[in-house]
């Protein structure tokens, strides 16, 4: 996504405004499309001040000025500066301690709008503790929120680097590796009531109801052997690190993406084996009502559905490829289909065995399909590659020992697996049974077979909706727990994880979780201002605003003194659009943070 200025020429005047738009892809190719138009930017919004830093991250409007005592002026830590004047030597205007602002101010922004400042505060009790454990907690999700992968840099260098010390008012000596540890392992023990309250933030804010979960499963890895976590074991890794251990998490959002509650399991346990818990845990928590779960084809099996409907829970799920079997001659009809949108048809089929307590919705796409073709294609031409090199091989020098030449020719095979089951090898053996070639060949059923598969797969739903489009649209909205999976991963450093203990990697995980939390929330905030939903455009272009202080050399009755003020930088025009859209305002005015001290005697 992107911002397209535009200008408009008025009685000599010149205006400008803007419009919020992106690159989408459509069967004529890529094009852009305006998602909203923000018009004019309005400079003279109220914008309050350091004082107000509270209010503005809660969304509340900033004190009047008539409120502010102008006696208060030029108290350490006080209000800001407000129709101060000085005489100030120009040569000498430095600027210090430059600070990342813009990231960290949105993320504490989210998590005060969510109520979680507030929830923490009720739920984690004062005790002797220099720093309470909510600005612990906040200060770990904020880190995660802007990618901060570790406890360790967040207390050596990132902490310092951000203006975390004057929003939060923590001193950045009080925050260390030890105390961010401590923070983990209090936050864990409010796991549930954590994912109940986030539940009726959504309810309230969004207007999200529960009448479908989606529900998936990923993994991450450790970087070590995680000898005392008993959950880190080695099985089918999503991120391609079998050689690592791993744990699988199961994650429970709303069709919007949202996070509702997530749990952890062994890595080495299978997907469908986590199907049953997670129902009951959602049962347990918010009734056994007849909620639509929708389920990707490695949940699938005859024992999982029988237990969703001894549930009474309405199901849309994949499943396995195989199945299309079932449905060649389906395939290949051309009447009964239904269009879904540009490219992609559906219609219901019955099944063979005459079962009439479910519906199956049989699909297949004009782009999937090219897909698969051109993958198939891929594959084709690599393994031919390298069985015409074994051919070469064996004309040249004939192998006696038929196994070493079976072996590389299952090697070959094993490489390219779809492209093995339409394309055969026989070995040719001379007069002395060496084998000196090789007969390449296609299986013609098995590529018939692949070929009206193309672009082709089958959802099974016990739902009373008859219209394939509907159910379609319903499945698809899996793809928000895929992109969460994704979120977590590549924008808030799911993986790796550094932590041993199974205490520590269920607290880690659940700090990703608030921060996948925060990052969905920001979207849903985009979309019902109409700015779309890219938060990764957003948070990149509130990146760039920075705190700092201004010195200031001013002279006052003869003496040279330095005067100290706090400001925020004025952001872009583009960002400034943004957060005015949003409703979101920072700090604009400054705030004398020193006593003036007499420096220099002229």
């Amino acid at each position: 996504m992107f911002l397209r200025k535009k200008r408009k020429a008025f009685a000599g005047d010149s205006y400008e405004y803007w419009s919020l738009c992106e690159t989408v892809r459509t069967a004529k190719g890529p094009r852009q499309r305006v998602v909203a138009s923000l018009g004019k930017l309005d400079e003279e919004q109220r914008a309050g001040g350091w004082e107000d830093v509270d209010a503005l991250l809660a969304g509340r409007q900033p004190l009047k000025a008539h409120q502010m005592e102008l006696s208060d002026q030029g108290k350490e830590g006080g209000p800001e500066l407000r129709s101060h004047w000085e005489k100030v030597d120009l040569g000498g205007v430095s600027v210090e301690r430059v600070r990342d602002f813009g990231e960290v101010y949105l993320a504490l922004a989210l998590w005060r709008r969510l109520g979680l400042d507030q929830l923490l505060g009720e739920l984690m009790e004062p005790g002797r503790e220099t720093v309470e454990w909510p600005a612990v907690a906040s200060i770990l999700v904020a880190a995660r929120f802007c990618a901060q992968h570790s406890e360790l840099g967040i207390a050596e260098h990132w902490y310092e680097k951000t203006a975390l010390e004057d929003l939060l008012g923590v001193d950045k000596e009080r925050i260390n590796d030890d105390r961010l540890y401590r923070g983990l392992d209090v936050l864990l023990e409010k796991k549930e009531k954590l994912c109940a309250h986030l539940m009726e933030r959504y309810r309230d804010w969004f207007g999200v109801r529960m009448e479908f979960l989606l529900y998936d499963v990923t993994s991450t890895f450790f970087e070590g052997q995680a000898e005392r976590n008993p959950k880190a074991a080695r099985g089918y890794s999503r991120d391609r690190r079998s050689d690592c251990k791993q744990v699988c998490i199961g994650l429970v959002c709303t069709p919007e993406g949202l996070p509702l509650c997530y749990e952890v399991f062994s890595g080495n346990r299978a997907d469908v084996t986590t199907v049953e818990q997670i129902v009951r845990m959602m049962e347990d928590k918010y009734g056994a009502a007849q909620r639509v779960w929708v389920m990707d084809r490695g949940m699938v099996s005859e024992a999982n559905i029988a237990f969703l409907r001894s549930r009474k829970a309405l199901y849309i799920v994949g499943t396995p490829k195989s199945e299309l079997r079932h449905f060649e001659a389906a395939l290949l009809e051309q009447e009964n289909w239904s269009q879904v949108q540009e490219g992609l048809e559906a219609r219901l089929v019955e099944h063979p065995d005459g079962n009439g307590a479910e519906k199956y919705v049989l699909c297949r796409s004009t782009a999937r399909a090219q897909k698969e073709r051109a993958m198939l294609a891929r594959q084709s031409e690599g393994l031919s590659a390298q069985l015409a090199k074994i051919d070469t091989w064996l004309c040249r020098t004939p192998q006696p020992d038929q196994q070493k030449v079976g072996r590389r020719i299952g090697r070959a095979l094993g490489k390219y697996p779809a492209a093995a089951r339409i394309i055969a090898a026989d070995v040719r053996n001379d007069k002395e049974g060496r084998a000196c070639g090789l007969q390449v060949y296609s299986i013609l059923e098995a590529g018939q077979m692949a070929h009206r598969r193309w672009g082709a797969y089958l959802l099974r739903t016990n739902c009373e909706q008859a219209d394939p489009a509907t159910i379609w649209r319903w499945y698809i909205q899996l793809i928000a727990a895929e992109a969460a999976f994704r979120t977590a991963k590549s924008d808030l450093g799911l993986r790796p994880i550094y932590h041993h203990t199974e205490p520590r990697v269920e607290a880690h995980i659940l700090v990703c979780f608030l921060a996948l939390a925060l990052w969905r929330t920001l979207e849903q905030w985009m979309a019902a201002k109409g700015l779309g939903t890219c938060a990764r455009k957003l948070i990149d272009s509130v990146a760039t605003i920075k705190s700092m202080d201004v010195i200031l050399p001013v002279e006052r009755a003869g003496q040279r003194t330095e005067l100290r003020l706090r400001v925020v930088a004025k952001p872009e025009k583009q960002t400034a659009q943004l957060l005015a859209h949003l409703g979101l305002q920072i700090p604009r005015r400054s705030k004398i943070i020193e006593n003036v001290v007499p420096k220099i005697a002229l």
